[in-house]
């Protein structure tokens, strides 16, 4: 019996988990993480990077930004059960 040709080639779904299983993994912190985005976004403003890098950065911009944006959403969930079902505006003195 011949084996089929599709055996031999991986499928979509699993070149989809080595790419991201290939990703570096997110910061340990909220700081590490925006320190991290900040210079992403510098190196993408600056223009200098190669199409395949900027692709790259702008894939890691936005883990990065979904990971601080979760982090700022737990920490205001945590505020809220300190302050009650409603958070106050923040007013500066």
């Amino acid at each position: 019996m011949a084996k089929s040709s599709s055996s031999s080639s991986p499928s979509p779904a699993a070149a989809s988990a080595a790419t991201t299983s290939s990703a570096p993994p997110l910061p340990a912190s909220y700081e590490a993480a925006l320190q991290e985005l900040e210079g992403l976004v510098a190196g993408l403003e600056s223009g200098q990077l190669p199409l395949d890098q900027l692709l790259t950065g702008y894939q890691r911009g936005a883990q990065l930004l979904k990971f601080c944006r979760d982090k700022l959403e737990a920490v205001e969930t945590q505020i809220k059960v300190l302050e009650g079902t409603e958070l106050k505006p923040w007013v500066q003195e």
